[in-house]
Parts: structure tokens; sequence; C-alpha cells
């Protein structure tokens, strides 16, 4: 792809209608309905209902949930997530063992775990994320595990405790490009120490996959969305998800452009360029979206044999 090209369409204005590709159908179905209740029993929060995300019919239904740890109340203020901020509650040390449990009772193969942001907790969370990882490997060995991590505002022994608790792969999302990052996430998430936290997972011996994510429509230009995917590769990034932004809310930042499924399939021509080993790309993709099918339907083989 070109960096110079325009998009071949021309974006409605903030105010109207999504466009035909962003419409999605209300979940149903006895998998989500399965999934819906065992977590409702299990008082355990979704990053899939507290974000909105489109994809949560299509996920609970074939037994995939992204769940969220450490309460629902976040204490970073980013413009673009739907999650409320304030004071969190305190941590709920059952969590580890409720998640375990609901992961062997729904036979789970694959589950994304992330959290809120606990900058009032001395470790960021990082020991609930390592006890969640040794419960879940305890109570469900078969169950391969995601972590979509906060930054742990940069600590090295923090992301470290994490790394030690052996992940599938560790994620952490850089969500948009350098120049959007002080306008779009908090004051204290910085593009640089996303970068440094993806670099340091990285260089660990646990030898895990790592994953980010971006969104697109909040103004960025293609060259500055080519050159966060750079930065992501130079820093080892093994898989990487791209997807449009959507509003959650009057409150939150507008759209600036709707792009169309075929200029997402040129980005991930471009990402698969520059040498990711797995690129989703599409209106809907999330940061977690059809993790499970990457890993189970044969990418996990073919990623090992490289």
């Amino acid at each position: 792809m070109a960096t110079s090209q325009r998009l071949p369409y021309a974006p409605p204005t903030p105010q109207g209608p999504k466009p035909p590709w962003l419409k999605i159908r209300f979940p149903q179905g006895a998998g989500y309905e399965r999934v819906k209740d065992l977590l409702a029993k299990s008082r355990l929060a979704t990053v899939c209902e507290k974000s909105r995300c489109p994809n949560l019919g299509e996920c609970w239904s074939s037994g995939t949930a992204t769940v969220l740890l450490m309460g629902d109340i976040c204490t970073r203020a980013c413009k673009f997530c739907h999650v409320p901020t304030g004071a969190p509650a305190p941590l709920d040390e059952t969590e580890p063992e409720a998640l375990a449990q609901v992961a062997k009772d729904l036979s789970l193969r694959y589950v994304v775990v992330t959290s809120v942001d606990r900058d009032d907790l001395p470790d960021g969370g990082a020991a609930h994320f390592a006890r969640t990882l040794e419960r879940l490997r305890s109570q469900s060995p078969q169950t391969l595990v995601e972590v979509l991590i906060p930054d742990f505002q940069g600590n090295t022994q923090h992301l470290a405790q994490v790394a030690r608790a052996r992940p599938t792969v560790a994620a952490h999302n850089l969500e948009t490009v350098e120049r959007l990052t002080p306008s779009v996430r908090d004051r204290r998430a910085g593009y640089a120490q996303s970068l440094e936290v993806l670099r340091f997972l990285k260089q660990q011996p646990e030898g895990f996959y790592t994953k980010s994510s971006l969104m697109v429509g909040l103004g960025e230009s293609d060259e500055e969305l080519e050159g966060a995917m750079r930065d992501l590769r130079r820093v080892g990034v093994d898989i990487l998800t791209l997807g449009q932004y959507l509003q959650p809310s009057p409150r939150h930042l507008a759209v600036q452009r709707f792009v169309p499924p075929e200029a997402f399939e040129a980005y991930a021509r471009l990402a698969e360029g520059m040498g990711f080993l797995y690129v989703a790309s599409g209106p809907l993709v999330r940061s977690s979206y059809k993790a499970a099918e990457f890993f189970i339907q044969g990418h996990m083989d073919g990623l090992k044999a490289q």
C-alpha cells in the first residue's frame, strides 16, 4: 500500500449513520447464553460488556470471552474507553480461583485475561495477574492464556512478575499513533512507554508471543499508521490487530473517519510485509478478536516452526 494513497471513499460526518460494514447482529444462541450465565454466577466482569465490544455475540456464541480482572473501575481516563473511571474497590482475592473454575467448567481451550488500570496498587496488580495465571494452569491445564496487561507505569519488576507466570501471549496495546496519544490516552499512558513495555516483554526468557493493537478513525494519517506499525515491529511484536474506533458515548472522542474493509485489507498486507507473524485487520476487529481461532486452528504449529 502506498502511504500517499487516498482512501477510496468520502467519510461520513460523525453525526451520520454507520456504514453497512459496521452493522452487527444481536447476540443470541445457546453458546452465548451459557457463557453469559456462568460469568454472571461467577461475578466476573468482562471487557466484552464494559467496552461495548461489537463482537460480543460472535465470541460468546463460540465460547470465548475476555475477562476483566480487578474490578470494573479504572484509575485512568482514556478518552476512547467506556470503562468507568474512579476509585476502585479493594481486590477480590477469590477472582483467580473463580476464573480458573469458569475456564474448567466451559472446557476453554483459550482465554484472554485483561484488567483495568490499578495505579492505586503498589504493584499495579501484577501479583494478581500472576496468581490468576497460576490458578488457570492448575485448574485448567489445557487452556491457553493470553494476558492483555496495563503498562504498570513501565516498572520492569512488575512486568517480569507477569512474564514469569508464563502466559501463551503477552499483549499490551499501543492504541493509536504517536501524535494522537496525548489526546486519546490518559496522560500516564505514553507512546514511548508502551513500546518499551512491549520490548521488555519480548526480551523475557519465557519465550511467549507478544501482541499489540491499533485503532483507526481517530484522525491519524496512513503515514502515521504505517509508522506505528514499524515501531511495533522494531520492538519485536509478533501479532498485530487493527480495528475501527467506535465512539462508545457522546462524552468520548468522535469518530473522524469510517475506514472501509478494503483499506483494512491493505493495512494487513502492509503489516504482513513488515514481518508480523499474524495480522487481524478489519472494521470490527478488536485486540482479542479471533485470538482463540488463531492459535487453535493450526497457527501455533506454524509459528513454532519459524
